[in-house]
């Protein structure tokens, strides 16, 4: 994977796999230290530390699709290719945490890639997911709460055209705001 945005994807998928119905994304970009750091938490079914101890080989996988797993050994890759770490932390019936840096100046670092999207898809794909969205850029930062949309939509549901142009502009603006900018 080439951007950061489609590993947050690829991880809530996993996720979500896992059966999960509450995932947490947290991305920080801290300038003063250089560093971009993601972590996403679950309340899925959790792994074995064995599993654990191999996930970031692409040959072991618990999808019944394929007999290939290669997100979290690519980001695993890339991390220590650009001065960073993972580190996965889960417990059968706990849930997962997934926590990934990158030199944020890195040559090779991914870029962060269409987050609008991202998180859009996430949200849409996975009506019951409480899907919690945390961005922050050096002192600023911006929460998105799934729930806190749906109490606010009530029976609309997010796929209506309406909704999904406003989750455009709302998410466009306030990543806007995030990196300097000013809302349209």
């Amino acid at each position: 994977m080439h951007e950061i945005s489609l590993h947050i994807l690829d991880l809530v998928e996993n996720s979500t796999g896992a059966g999960a119905n509450k995932v947490t994304v947290t991305l920080e970009e801290d300038s003063h230290h250089d560093e971009l750091r993601l972590c996403i938490t679950d309340n899925g079914r959790g792994m074995d530390a064995g599993l654990v101890a191999k996930v970031t080989d692409p040959f072991v996988t618990s999808r019944t699709t394929r007999k290939v797993g290669l997100g979290l050994p690519l980001m695993d890759m890339t991390t220590q290719l650009c001065g960073g770490y993972l580190r996965i932390d889960s417990a059968v019936g706990q849930g997962t945490k997934v926590e990934a840096s990158w030199k944020m100046s890195h040559l090779d670092r991914p870029p962060l890639g269409n987050l609008v999207a991202t998180v859009k898809a996430i949200l849409v794909t996975n009506p019951e997911l409480h899907f919690q969205y945390d961005h922050r850029v050096d002192d600023r930062s911006f929460t998105l709460d799934s729930g806190e949309i749906r109490a606010a939509l009530g029976d609309l549901p997010l796929t209506q055209p309406d909704v999904l142009d406003w989750l455009d502009q709302y998410l466009k603006e306030n990543l806007s705001i995030l990196y300097g900018g000013k809302a349209k």
